[in-house]
């Protein structure tokens, strides 16, 4: 009984080897058949070295949350995105992804989904796994956006690299343009860089930005963030533990609290029970209580998802919400 059980078990996990190993071969040839040489591409140099891309994308996949935002601020609507399926999209996109699939997290995208979808471009991040690249360049063009290094580079250097690849150069400059002015806007409504900034309270204020969660403990970002580089931009002062060429700073101690401290402070709040919790829980501490920003009631509270990301419409949320604010107007 013992060995017809034994050689019964041994038969079914050959069956099952065998059926994983051709789906597998499946897969890989379905992707080899659907990918087939195109004459009239661009060779785009990224990280895992040069892909040629179709020159006008109909079917354009995106495995990064801002690479989603950026390609639709661009005019072109993805077909499908990776997107951690516990956290609802921003609010700044949610009116904007109807009819877009989700297949999947980044470091994990349903490879079957995209087979079936048929793209003829997939825009990754270098998050996505070697092997996960192998399986998706053969399948349709894949281009990885960015560095593994996200402290490297400046948020709009994204939107740069995805209109190039999409030909969208000139819708880049007019989002680019709309960005600038605004930060011109604010500027004037905050004095600075006029004649009377050195008298004006507003060109010394110092402008921190900090968060919390139950995992990560407190962190506040640097002038590498993109909120630090639009902070930048405007040309508001940062606390100095959140100066220098840097993303963010981890693990504060709350016995280092004031670290985050400034005229105005910026909390992001995040979408999760556990957050919100651990954000309870810091408020309710003594030394919370004695940062300057929070007795003098310049301590807000915004939203993470678009305050801690790097595309063109989380960048414009982050000015509506500083103009909001510090300036206080419609």
């Amino acid at each position: 009984m013992f060995l017809r059980r034994f050689t019964c078990l041994l038969l079914l996990g050959v069956l099952t080897f065998g059926f994983i190993l051709t789906c597998s071969r499946n897969l890989n040839d379905s992707a080899t058949n659907l990918k087939q040489p195109m004459e009239n591409c661009l060779n785009v140099q990224h990280l895992m070295g040069e892909t040629c891309v179709p020159l006008n994308p109909q079917r354009v996949i995106t495995l990064w949350s801002s690479f989603l935002a950026n390609t639709l601020a661009l005019g072109i609507k993805p077909i499908a995105t990776a997107y951690d399926l516990g956290l609802p999209f921003p609010e700044y996109l949610q009116d904007k992804v109807d009819k877009i699939e989700l297949i999947g997290s980044v470091n994990e995208p349903n490879l079957e989904k995209i087979l079936l979808l048929k793209p003829d471009l997939i825009l990754a991040h270098p998050y996505v796994p070697n092997i996960y690249y192998k399986h998706l360049s053969k399948i349709a063009p894949t281009v990885i956006i960015g560095h593994s290094d996200v402290g490297t580079r400046r948020w709009d250097q994204d939107l740069v690299d995805i209109a190039k690849i999409l030909h969208q150069e000139e819708t880049f400059n007019k989002l680019m343009k709309e960005y600038w002015q605004y930060i011109e806007i604010l500027k004037k409504a905050l004095n600075i860089g006029t004649a009377s900034q050195n008298n004006n309270h507003c060109y010394q204020m110092q402008v921190s930005v900090a968060s919390t969660n139950a995992l990560s403990g407190i962190w506040s970002y640097g002038e590498k963030s993109p909120v630090g580089t639009v902070i930048n931009d405007i040309g508001l002062q940062r606390p100095p533990s959140q100066k220098g060429d840097f993303y963010y700073v981890e693990n504060i101690s709350e016995e280092r609290l004031s670290d985050i401290d400034g005229d105005v402070l910026f909390f992001l709040s995040w979408g999760s029970r556990s957050a919100k919790e651990a954000l309870e829980k810091l408020q309710k501490k003594p030394l919370w209580r004695q940062l300057k920003a929070v007795q003098q009631n310049k301590t807000y509270i915004v939203d993470g998802s678009h305050w801690h990301d790097g595309d063109i419409m989380a960048v414009k949320a982050i000015l509506d919400d500083l103009y909001k604010y510090l300036v206080k107007t419609p």
